[in-house]
């Protein structure tokens, strides 16, 4: 028996997703009710590259079938889905599942800048976008497409924010690796000021009550309180009176 048939009957009757590591765990939990059978036994020591590998052959024999449904790996796990072009006789047979609203365009532009630069903080966040995140951020981590991963290894420890398995199963996505040129957004250097103005670690700015500009240096008063003349001012002659009048 071949091991993508097995992985094939798996899938086919499990009720949700199935990532390697889940299917290598059924693969040795299947010694305890087959202890006789010699292939289950072999089969308890298989790799995950080698569940991939067969995974992929599998994917493959049912694209070439052309049937009505198709394998996918999605957020890192494997399960069976039906094609596009059925979805009208399937909403009328299971009803039409609620979606939640659409993204605006500032919560997609955010959500793009995590999944390419993640993990990073809510400051580094809006230093790209230039303006302020805390809405979007928060409509992101409700829908459950962002997540505090950690904190940065800077002052203040600010939290850190990153993608979710849910980010990949909304767009479909099998890894953060499939992301449109991933590789080379990545590499693109994020300029940083020197200094930035913080009252909370979480915020790119400090709030304009709490900021204060440098006073800038007293310039010396000439006398009585007057205005300085500058020394590039020349002055200019005074033509004087002619008390000669003409006979």
């Amino acid at each position: 028996m071949e091991l993508k048939l097995i992985l094939e009957a798996l899938l086919f009757s499990a009720q949700k997703p199935l990532n390697l590591k889940e299917l290598r765990e059924t693969l040795t939990a299947a010694v305890e009710h087959a202890e006789d059978d010699d292939r289950v036994r072999e089969l308890r020591k298989v790799k995950e590259s080698e569940l991939a590998l067969a995974l992929e052959q599998l994917r493959q024999d049912h694209e070439l079938a052309q049937r009505s449904y198709r394998l996918v790996c999605v957020a890192e796990a494997w399960q069976f889905v039906t094609q596009p072009e059925y979805a009208p006789w399937l909403k009328a047979l299971v009803g039409r599942k609620a979606r939640p609203p659409r993204l605006s365009q500032p919560a997609l532009e955010t959500l793009a800048i995590v999944a390419y630069r993640q993990p990073l903080t809510r400051a580094e966040i809006e230093q790209v976008r230039g303006v302020n995140v805390d809405g979007v951020m928060q409509t992101l981590l409700e829908r459950g497409l962002v997540a505090q991963v950690g904190r940065a290894e800077v002052v203040g420890r600010p939290m850190t924010y990153g993608t979710t398995p849910l980010f990949l199963e909304y767009f479909g996505l099998r890894s953060l690796e499939d992301l449109p040129a991933a590789d080379e957004l990545r590499r693109v250097v994020i300029p940083k000021p020197e200094g930035l103005a913080t009252a909370d670690p979480d915020l790119a700015t400090a709030p304009p009550e709490q900021l204060t500009l440098p006073e800038a240096a007293a310039e010396p008063e000439g006398p009585a309180g007057e205005a300085p003349v500058p020394e590039t001012a020349t002055a200019l002659p005074v033509a004087e009176p002619d008390n000669h009048r003409p006979e």
